[in-house]
């Protein structure tokens, strides 16, 4: 009996010194101690000279670098190199280019949530809020959404010219250079607001793209002198429109295999024979190519002649063309998902520039797709999360405030349940849009280049929105069909799939690039390992692997003590932030990163270099680190604005939603381990209680629906900066809100009038009759059935659809076609 308690004892005490991450040596002196107390208190001295000869021989050989690194790291070096996986350039490129910021954290198993309170708050300056109630405000209110999606298929030229006057496209570019210099949470705020007005989805693109990947970010990082004081000034007023290809038809998420080619060569060039180029493309998908006048190209660059001197495969470059060059083609048009936005294809057969159209020069032949990754992550954290919040915090308003005005059986169909679970949705993911754009473009701003949390942002907010979208058209149901300027729901939903295809299709986000990523560059000790295995010099390699090595040993069996310590109390006790509203919520989070470093080391252990093969399973594990990072986006967020009570609501709602998907994805990553002796292990570490996680009640979803039909504060605070038009009072978004106001102050006259219905007070079939018939009989003042009158005629304003004459339903091409007077 006393042996069975020592044992229970030394499990304890090796528990609780895993949990902590104790030292080798710590851990060493620790389990010594307890020994001792054992051997002095036991009777069972051939008991006691066993455990003191295995501690000996364990701790012994772990302490001794001249028995541990012959016999216990130089194996396991070996072992390692066996199963390291192999990274084609392409991917030890995109490897090296970002930064590891909070997902690192997340990954650790032990996150610091004091360094996430002590990030500094994304703010706006006065100049960047003033572009955004000015400029910004002014652009929207020149877009007509119908005219623009059914009529013209483009902007307004007017609309166009504001764009260049006011330096939309010179928001990245240095003051020096005639740009406006904002930070990257004003350059998202800008974006965000833009996807919430009228043709976002047209409006966003042609806005964000010259400010995202493109010719500027690229020259101001990598250009010369000479590059950057001809294009940069032009590029700021419009001057010069640009636009990049990279995607090729032959390569589209692969761009690490374009076809596309660049032979250096001798040509003519002004006159004069100079060493250049000769180009040959074919590029598609290319935002602002049909109206572009430069245009920023990566290709693969050939010296077939050794001109230059080197090798003849120089790599992927990048190189700025002038699109009147003779031999450019560009013009035509894509019509992308009903939102035609500037977008078309572009190629060209041996167009022969001269090397110094080169972003950067000779110098940055074949780095081109190091600079497309470094480029990349950071537009990728703005570009596309900051639309698709804009967009949901759109169709959050507007949802909303539909809820509210559109009644059937006499009460407003935000009142039954099944709209509720649909608002709830809506306002929860809109929540965690705002949450992961503001926390992702802070990011950028702190010199951060979060090329994992930037896949993160772009896949899930983007899928989000698009979630968002569904659940409002499903809202405004027969309405939401029917095509018309007083549809303003139906564009927003035809357009997100465009945010879920590019910049990487949102299927290889997050079965490649999320957990590829993130598994080797936020994991402490696995790319510092791979590091150290490639090293030639085999004594040094044997050195660093030795301390790497069981460093991430001590990682590992933190991790299952203390996945396995929180399974049973949730977290209990572990840290948190200041905040004691969000306390559950960050020691929910502390079991799942430890779960996480668990699943991860387990996977990676029995998979090896495999795992980046097993999307599926690679896809579940970066599920769990893009929810960890969503929540604490949200957690940071509920804190920056104020810690208001009325939003923690949306708070739990986020969380409790992440916390349920990161227990599907961890269950389904047991379940599919191959290795089933590995993940029993694990499952049993990760859920001794079994799951415990839940689904948002329907209790927290009513509070949410109601907050997004109620006007004030808090429906101003999850949707922050939405457009609402301040020149027409019949725009979308201001005549929902209107109506919205008028059926909540007009709710006790319109109980007054059901009840006289019902009583037979009043016996008319038509609102309008009902009305005036309750005025006429006194059961309503003058006043009061005026009021009603208003309200009604701002319902049936939101309530209407749109219908056209059969010749209306052709295209303007189509009638100018066929009417030679008009063609005249």
């Amino acid at each position: 009996m006393i042996a069975l308690l020592w044992i229970v004892v030394f499990i304890v005490a090796f528990m609780a010194l895993a949990y902590v991450r104790g030292s080798l040596v710590t851990t060493t002196i620790a389990i010594g101690v307890v020994l001792a107390i054992c051997t002095l208190t036991s009777t069972n001295a051939p008991v006691a000279f066993v455990l003191w000869l295995l501690f000996l021989v364990v701790f012994g050989a772990l302490n001794i670098p001249a028995v541990r690194k012959p016999y216990l790291t130089k194996p396991a070096l070996r072992l390692f190199r066996q199963v390291l996986p192999t990274l084609s350039p392409t991917e030890r490129t995109a490897l090296d280019a970002g930064t590891v910021w909070w997902e690192g954290e997340l990954f650790s198993g032990m996150p610091n949530w004091r360094r996430l309170e002590e990030l500094p708050p994304a703010g706006l300056s006065t100049e960047e809020q003033a572009f955004l109630d000015g400029p910004v405000q002014t652009l929207l209110d020149m877009c007509d959404e119908w005219q623009i999606t059914h009529e013209d298929a483009d902007l307004p030229a007017e609309a166009w010219q504001y764009i260049k006057d006011n330096k939309f496209w010179g928001m990245i570019i240095p003051k020096r250079y005639g740009g406006l210099e904002f930070s990257a949470y004003a350059h998202s705020c800008v974006l965000a607001k833009v996807g919430s007005g009228p043709a976002g989805g047209t409006v966003g693109p042609i806005v964000a793209v010259p400010n995202s990947l493109g010719p500027a970010e690229l020259l101001m990082h990598y250009g010369t002198d000479a590059q950057r004081d001809h294009y940069l000034p032009r590029l700021a007023v419009g001057e010069e429109i640009p636009c990049f290809g990279l995607t090729s038809p032959f390569a589209g998420s692969d761009a690490g295999a374009i076809p596309d080619r660049g032979v250096v060569c001798r040509g003519e060039w002004n006159g004069e024979d100079v060493l250049g180029m000769k180009l040959t493309w074919e590029k598609r998908y290319i935002t602002l190519a049909p109206v572009a006048t430069v245009l920023g190209l990566a290709f693969k660059m050939y010296d077939p002649d050794g001109l230059l001197g080197g090798e003849t495969e120089l790599g992927v470059t990048c190189a700025l063309i002038p699109t009147d060059t003779p031999g450019c083609h560009t013009g035509r048009r894509h019509f992308p998902a009903s939102a035609p936005f500037q977008n078309g294809p572009t190629w060209g057969t041996d167009v022969f520039v001269p090397l110094d159209h080169i972003i950067g020069g000779r110098e940055m032949i074949g780095e081109g797709w190091r600079m497309l990754m470094e480029c990349l992550s950071v537009g990728r954290s703005i570009s596309l999360p900051s639309g698709s919040t804009g967009d949901a915090i759109a169709n959050t308003r507007l949802t909303g405030a539909y809820a509210v005005t559109r009644r059937q059986f006499n009460i407003s169909i935000g009142e039954f349940e099944g709209v509720q679970e649909a608002l709830a949705r809506i306002g929860g993911k809109t929540y965690a849009c705002e949450s992961v754009r503001r926390f992702t473009a802070n990011a950028v701003d702190l010199g951060e280049k979060p090329s994992v949390a930037s896949a993160i942002a772009k896949y899930h907010v983007t899928t989000l929105a698009q979630d968002v979208a569904k659940d409002a058209m499903d809202v405004h149901a027969g309405k939401a069909v029917m095509l018309g300027p007083s549809n303003p729901v139906a564009r927003r939903f035809q357009a997100a799939p465009v945010n879920i295809t590019v910049e990487g299709a949102n299927i290889l986000t997050r079965s490649m690039m999320i957990y590829g990523q993130g598994a080797i560059r936020c994991h402490p000790y696995v790319l510092d390992e791979i590091e150290a295995a490639n090293n030639r010099d085999q004594d040094a390699a044997l050195d660093a692997f030795d301390d790497l090595l069981y460093r991430h040993i001590g990682h590992d069996l933190a991790a299952a003590a203390r996945s396995f310590v929180m399974g049973f109390t949730g977290g209990l006790g572990s840290s948190a932030g200041r905040a004691a509203k969000l306390a559950p919520y960050y020691r929910a989070m502390n079991r799942y990163s430890a779960n996480l470093a668990l699943i991860s080391d387990v996977a990676m252990g029995t998979l090896g270099g495999t795992l980046k093969f097993r999307e599926s399973l690679s896809g579940r594990l970066g599920d769990v680190l893009s929810n960890l990072y969503i929540a604490s986006a949200t957690l940071k967020r509920f804190v920056e604005d104020g810690e208001h009570a009325d939003d923690l609501p949306l708070v739990a709602w986020v969380c409790e939603q992440a916390f349920a998907e990161i227990e599907t994805a961890l269950a389904g990553v047991l379940r599919h381990l191959p290795n089933r002796p590995a993940a029993l292990i694990a499952g049993a570490l990760i859920f001794p209680l079994g799951r415990t996680a839940r689904v948002p009640s329907d209790g927290l979803g009513r509070r949410i629906a109601r907050l997004v039909q109620t006007p004030g504060a808090a429906r101003d605070r999850l949707t922050p900066r939405c457009y609402i038009s301040q020149t027409k009072t019949d725009g979308a978004l201001a005549l929902f809100e209107r109506a919205m106001q008028a059926t909540l102050e007009t709710a006790e006259l319109h109980k007054t009038l059901v009840k006289a219905r019902k009583s037979g007070e009043i016996d008319a079939d038509h609102p309008r009759d009902q009305i005036d018939q309750a005025a006429a009989r006194e059961i309503l003042s003058a006043e009061q059935a005026q009021q009603l009158r208003a309200a009604f005629e701002l319902q049936m304003s939101v309530i209407r659809v749109d219908d056209f004459a059969p010749e209306e339903m052709r295209s303007r091409a189509k009638q100018t076609a066929a009417d030679p007077v008009n063609e005249a």
